[in-house]
């Protein structure tokens, strides 16, 4: 609970746009009730004390607090604004060879600050400060996350390949050669020959439906809804038809299983008007109900641009903020937060639940053929998210599967699941876990009585002690 600025009109747009990203990070509710005896939030007109990243973090973003009052640089909110909005990215002009733009051109790898969720830890610090500010005033923060868990974790996977499956073992033996992986090609040959005749795709499939369901864990897939061809194939773009007797069979597996279906946007989604629109609309009578949420193939991404595309079709939340060679938080958040858009000067209606690590990202990208590093990288970024009570969402593709190159990865997917769990995440799918950020986003305090009770507006949302 915390009284925001009464008029923050003087601020830029991008500034109240990161002011009420802290709070809402921080779970700090807003109070409109003016009588209460609560912290009261000001943004100073503090001068910046440098540009440079490990500045702002050593000085605790100038965050500041007097027995009442919590106090927030101006200039903090702007340089925040820049991070979590992609700014830097949105006004990029390079671009690399799958026309995104290249990580080089994000404000937290140029800082070599990819690793951690800066912004999250921003939110962290000015909930420190305003405990500190609170004295004998009544102080109540969200609930992190449903079910009274401290932090949330989404497993999503994206539906790659369906058909067509000794094509891609071939390609995956030639790449395990040219890295000088001789056991693993050698490995590969052996279930690829023990596979004919079989569907390793689909038996990929239902092993991950089965572990997921030991542990009581709801995902969310991303599914490709174009026409392919030969040039698309090439391209490592659109390989299957949704409306394949095996694409069905992997969906109707999926929803009996009660995870969500989000679209996976092909390659023309990023650079042809309409397309999103109509690749959902394809979607959406196979996944037996509404496409919520997007990832872009490959991750491919002009944000900004994009993104508003995302939004025009109806989409609710987007998943591609990411990186393709590297894991790490590439909006300086672990969490769910309104998309920004530069051009506009204001977020759209539409989410980002950034992936912060992807199993390809270390083998295709780095070299890192073992599965057992892939995942105790992604368990270490979870560590990280866990810290600031945010969420960890990680890229698990379901043809890691022997017949197609990856003998080791199924076993390695069981330990991951297995340390996310008893890491004591709230791990469900992204569509459940952007319902209930939106609901707490939007609670206010609405009056607060002189015995303490607390009248909110999203009712769903608990307010709970601080843990000082």
């Amino acid at each position: 609970m915390i009284r925001a600025p009464g008029s923050i009109t003087p601020l830029r747009p991008a500034e109240q746009y990161a002011l009420h990203l802290l709070l809402d990070l921080a779970r700090l509710v807003p109070v409109d009730d003016a009588g209460a005896d609560v912290v009261r939030l000001e943004v100073t007109e503090r001068p910046a004390e440098s540009r440079e990243l490990s500045a702002w973090t050593a000085a605790a973003w100038g965050i500041e607090s007097t027995d009442g009052t919590v106090r927030v640089p101006r200039a903090a909110l702007g340089y925040l604004a820049e991070i979590a909005g992609a700014v830097r990215e949105q006004r990029s002009t390079a671009v690399d060879r799958f026309g995104r733009v290249p990580p080089q051109e994000n404000e937290l790898v140029r800082a070599r600050c990819e690793r951690e969720p800066v912004v999250s830890q921003a939110a962290q610090r000015l909930q420190r400060a305003a405990l500190a500010a609170a004295g004998r005033r009544l102080i109540r923060l969200a609930a992190p996350w449903p079910e009274g868990r401290r932090w949330a974790a989404a497993i999503t996977h994206d539906l790659d390949v369906v058909a067509w499956w000794p094509l891609f073992t071939l390609l995956r033996f030639a790449e395990l050669g040219r890295k000088g992986q001789a056991g693993r090609a050698a490995r590969t040959a052996l279930a690829g020959l023990m596979a004919i005749g079989r569907d390793p795709v689909w038996r990929g499939v239902a092993q991950i439906l089965d572990r997921e369901a030991a542990q009581r864990i709801r995902s969310t897939w991303f599914v490709l809804c174009g026409t392919p061809t030969l040039q698309t194939m090439r391209r490592g773009d659109l390989t299957y038809r949704p409306e394949s007797a095996r694409t069905r069979r992997i969906l109707s597996a999926i929803r009996a299983r009660g995870h969500a279906i989000g679209l996976h946007g092909s390659f023309a989604t990023m650079d042809t008007a309409g397309r999103f629109a109509e690749e959902r609309a394809r979607l959406e009578p196979l996944a037996g109900g509404p496409a919520r949420g997007v990832r872009q193939h490959f991750l491919r991404l002009r944000p900004g641009a994009t993104h508003r595309a995302m939004a025009a079709a109806g989409f609710t939340y987007d998943s591609s903020n990411g990186f393709p060679d590297r894991n790490g938080f590439r909006l300086g958040v672990a969490d769910i937060i309104p998309v920004w858009d530069a051009a506009g000067e204001a977020p759209l209606p539409l989410d980002a639940a950034p992936v912060c690590w992807m199993d390809r990202a270390l083998s295709k990208y780095q070299g890192v053929e073992d599965p057992a590093a892939w995942v105790a990288d992604g368990l270490a970024l979870a560590a990280a998210a866990r810290d600031v009570e945010g969420l960890w969402v990680g890229v698990w593709h379901p043809n890691l599967v022997p017949a197609l190159g990856y003998p080791d990865a199924p076993d390695a997917f069981a330990t991951l699941l297995d340390g996310l769990v008893s890491a004591g995440a709230y791990l469900t799918s992204l569509d459940e876990l952007v319902s209930w950020r939106r609901l707490r986003r939007s609670a206010r305090v609405t009056s607060v009585a002189p015995d303490g009770r607390i009248a909110v507006t999203a009712p769903g949302v608990a307010l709970e002690p601080p843990q000082r």
